[in-house]
């Protein structure tokens, strides 16, 4: 009798181990990816959206435009770009380049396999994060020796 309550004990520190495991350890890890993941297709839609502004600026021979730029908080400003033939693009950490628009064209190409193969990685790494929660979930089932849902 006491056997057995030592062996439920111990059980159930066990299953606490593996609770603390997944609620500390992996689901914030999970929860950290998907953001990161989340991060690269936000980038990734920003990149798609100016390879679409320069093919149009392009198509339609816009060399000048007029645009409304945002300061801040919401207050809008009406711009004039007199030359559209250049544009800067933001690099990361805060770099922004003077680039053609062929010259453009290229970086964002490169940008966007960069970003294609780092959201696999991230969904790669979910997907491991995913397995592992419920390899331990099934792990606690049977240390509870409760049947399979």
């Amino acid at each position: 009798m006491a056997m057995a309550v030592a062996e439920a004990r111990l059980r159930q520190e066990k299953v606490k181990k593996f609770e603390d495991f997944v609620d500390r350890r992996l689901k914030p890890d999970l929860v950290n990816a998907i953001a990161q993941r989340d991060n690269l297709f936000q980038q990734q839609k920003t990149f798609l959206d100016l390879k679409k502004n320069i093919e149009n600026l392009e198509k339609n021979g816009v060399t000048s435009m007029r645009s409304m730029v945002n300061l801040g908080s919401e207050v809008y400003m009406q711009a004039e770009v007199p030359d559209t033939r250049h544009i800067f693009v933001d690099i990361g950490l805060g770099f922004h380049v003077e680039f053609t628009w062929q010259e453009a064209l290229q970086f964002i190409s490169v940008r966007e396999a960069r970003l294609a193969r780092q959201i696999d990685e991230y969904t790669h790494l979910i997907a491991s994060i995913k397995a592992q929660i419920k390899m331990v979930c099934e792990g606690i089932r049977e240390l509870l020796q409760l049947p399979a849902e």
